[in-house]
């Protein structure tokens, strides 16, 4: 089961999504946010793309994300963790999906970081009872599936970035075409030139007596 909120902070929207038992960590793509030291649900923001091609860069990276949805997606956090939500001064710990590290190990739930340098940390005062309800009142529970969601997702973008490699070779091949018909016409400018008719238009040799009086 997944929880579903919608954060209009920006423009489009973002979704932040809240995974419950094991779906957590197959969840995919974006960043997970978690109670640092504390148990808390997953968090999980879904960066929007910056146009409507799936092929296009996220709207912004881990060092952009606005501070509007950044609070959203902490206070969120803080509001789904059983002890964090009790206590003040509180440090919420983000990090890109893909820098997560799973093994057979760890419990249900818990996640360690390929890499720490690539986890940031904000600091939640306390709980902002405005942010938590108003992202409360966009929540939805479903059932997906998510590794198929996935799939379709970067199915969708092979096939995109597919259209796209077909644009640029068909583009290339346009262009080469058009340099080796420019290089044909410059080295065969001259052929008219020295064709017989052209040269026994120019020739003097039969020029009538007319033609000499004239240029006298």
């Amino acid at each position: 089961m997944v929880y579903y909120f919608k954060s209009n902070t920006v423009d489009p929207p973002a979704f932040i999504y809240v995974g419950k038992d094991k779906v957590e960590t197959r969840m995919g793509g974006g960043y997970l946010f978690h109670v640092d030291k504390l148990s808390s649900a997953h968090i999980y923001l879904r960066i929007p793309t910056s146009s409507d091609d799936p092929t296009s860069a996220p709207a912004y990276d881990i060092n952009t994300i606005p501070t509007e949805l950044l609070t959203d997606c902490a206070q969120l956090t803080k509001a789904n963790s059983i002890e964090g939500n009790k206590k003040d001064n509180i440090s919420i710990v983000y990090t890109p999906w893909s820098n997560l590290k799973k093994d057979g190990s760890m419990a249900v739930g818990q996640v360690g970081f390929k890499d720490p340098k690539k986890v940031k940390r904000v600091m939640v005062e306390k709980r902002e009872n405005p942010i938590v309800n108003r992202l409360n009142k966009t929540k939805e529970e479903k059932f997906p599936d998510l590794a198929m969601e996935r799939e379709m997702r970067e199915k969708e973008k092979r096939e995109a970035q597919r259209k796209i490699v077909l644009a640029r070779k068909k583009e290339e091949a346009k262009v080469a075409k058009e340099r080796k018909e420019k290089a044909y016409q410059k080295e065969h400018m001259y052929d008219d030139i020295f064709t017989e008719d052209a040269l026994e238009e120019n020739s003097n040799e039969h020029k009538n007596a007319e033609y000499w009086d004239d240029f006298m």
